[in-house]
């Protein structure tokens, strides 16, 4: 075990914790838990809804979602902070579809919108991120790549998805799930 899958256990345990604390009704487990996770959540949110005033309408949405569902939280499904991931995300989703709001022009490529995706920014470790991140959506097939980029960029659903490049949702469904462990894969041999 490394020293940072010993930092992931313990933080996955302090959230696990939180979250049990908040399913019995303890106010103070929540302040903890968005002092934790706030900025985390509000960058996910950011990256699907972008006008921020909205996204921090949507993050005060997410912790009273958390609120009420922290029981729902089962440890063994997944670590804690995938679970308020994706509870950020789908509020995201929700409020984007809820506004109507179309974040790409559906006239523009992904391709267009990944290469800003991966615009520099940031320190070093970033810009080696990115360039990682650059080198390995280049390997793959420009469409699968760009459904993967409209679904967990923009938020897009896989029913969305199948209608804009006239396939079955379970072939978009596969697409995801192959490019995503494609670039994980691809990742993990560039790190």
């Amino acid at each position: 075990m490394t020293s940072h899958e010993g930092a992931d256990d313990g933080a996955d345990a302090l959230l696990a914790n939180l979250l049990a604390r908040i399913a019995g009704g303890d106010e103070a487990a929540l302040r903890a838990l968005y002092d934790q996770t706030a900025a985390k959540l509000l960058g996910v949110i950011l990256r699907i809804q972008r006008d921020r005033s909205l996204a921090e309408d949507v993050l005060q949405d997410v912790y009273l979602r958390i609120w009420h569902a922290a029981g729902s939280y089962v440890p063994t499904a997944g670590a804690p902070l995938s679970w308020l991931c994706a509870i950020a995300r789908n509020r995201a989703i929700d409020g984007v579809r809820r506004r109507s709001e179309v974040t790409m022009p559906s006239g523009e490529s992904g391709e267009a919108y990944w290469e800003r995706l991966t615009a520099p920014g940031g320190g070093e470790d970033a810009i080696l991120d990115r360039d990682a991140l650059v080198a390995c959506l280049s390997r793959l097939d420009p469409t699968q790549r760009d459904c993967v980029v409209l679904a967990y960029c923009e938020g897009w659903s896989r029913e969305e998805l199948a209608a804009r490049y006239d396939r079955p949702v379970n072939t978009v469904k596969t697409w995801l799930h192959r490019t995503l462990a494609s670039l994980k894969s691809c990742l993990e041999t560039i790190a």
